[in-house]
C-alpha cells in the first residue's frame, strides 16, 4: 500500500486528489495540510511514502517545505511530487534542486498522476527527464557556473556516457539503443550513478549533469 500525503491550499483540490487516490487498491490518502507550515508539522507524525506538494501556498511554499523535509528527514523523508499549474514554472527547478522527485501539472490525467506515484514510490523520478531539460534551458541565464565537482571525475567513461544521456532526456531503452548494450545494463549502471553521485533519482542526476558542467545549457 503506498501512502500518499496531500499539501495544497485548495480543499477542492484535496478533496479531486483524495478521491482519485483512494479509488486505487494500492493507494491510501494518510493525510492533508493547506500549506508547507502545517505540511512539515503533520509530516513529522505521520509515515507517508509520497508528497503531492503545490509549489504555490502561503505562509510556507512547497519549494522551502520541499527542502526542510528533505534536509530534516534524510533518507527517511517521503518522495515529492510538486504540483503546478504552469507549464515551466519557474518555481519548479528549485523545488526539483531542494530534492523533489518530479513534477505534474494540476490539470494531468487521472492515470498520469497515478502512474507518477506508483513510479515514484518505487523510487524511480517520474517522466520528468526531458521536461527538467526544457526547465534548465529555460533558467540557463541563472544558473551558477559548474562547479569543480570531484565525482564527476571519478566516473568511468561509461557511466559519463550515459549519465550524459539521461541528461539528454532519452529513456533507458533509447539509451540502450544509442549505446549498444542491454537495457538491464543501462539499469545497473544507473543504480551506479545515483550511489557514486549521492542522488536519489533520474531527475537529480540531470540536474548534477548541469551543476558539474557535463552539459551546458543549449548544447
Amino acid at each position: 500500500m503506498t501512502r500518499v500525503f496531500l499539501v495544497d491550499d485548495q480543499a477542492l483540490v484535496r478533496a479531486g486528489l483524495r478521491m482519485v487516490i483512494d479509488s486505487q487498491p494500492d493507494m491510501l490518502v494518510v493525510g492533508e495540510a493547506e500549506d508547507g507550515r502545517d505540511a512539515l508539522e503533520r509530516l513529522a507524525v505521520t509515515t507517508a511514502d509520497v508528497v503531492l506538494m503545490h509549489v504555490r501556498m502561503p505562509r510556507l511554499d512547497g519549494v522551502a517545505a520541499t527542502r526542510v523535509l528533505i534536509e530534516r528527514d534524510g533518507d527517511a523523508a517521503p518522495r515529492v511530487i510538486v504540483l503546478t499549474t504552469f507549464d515551466l514554472d519557474e518555481y519548479v527547478f528549485p523545488a526539483l534542486r531542494a530534492g523533489a522527485s518530479g513534477f505534474l501539472l494540476k490539470n494531468a490525467d487521472p492515470e498520469e498522476l497515478l502512474a507518477a506515484i506508483r513510479a515514484v514510490s518505487c523510487g524511480d523520478a517520474i517522466v520528468a527527464p526531458t521536461a527538467t531539460r526544457r526547465l534548465l534551458e529555460r533558467v540557463a541565464s541563472t544558473l551558477p557556473a559548474p562547479v569543480d565537482d570531484s565525482r564527476l571525475a571519478a566516473l568511468s567513461d561509461r557511466e559519463r556516457a550515459i549519465l550524459l544521456e539521461v541528461a539528454r532526456g532519452l529513456s533507458n531503452a533509447e539509451i540502450a539503443a544509442a549505446l549498444h548494450i542491454a537495457e538491464a545494463t543501462v539499469k545497473t549502471y544507473l543504480g551506479r550513478l545515483r550511489a557514486k553521485l549521492e542522488v536519489r533519482d533520474r531527475v537529480q542526476l540531470v540536474i548534477f549533469a548541469y551543476d558539474s558542467g557535463l552539459v551546458a545549457p543549449g548544447r
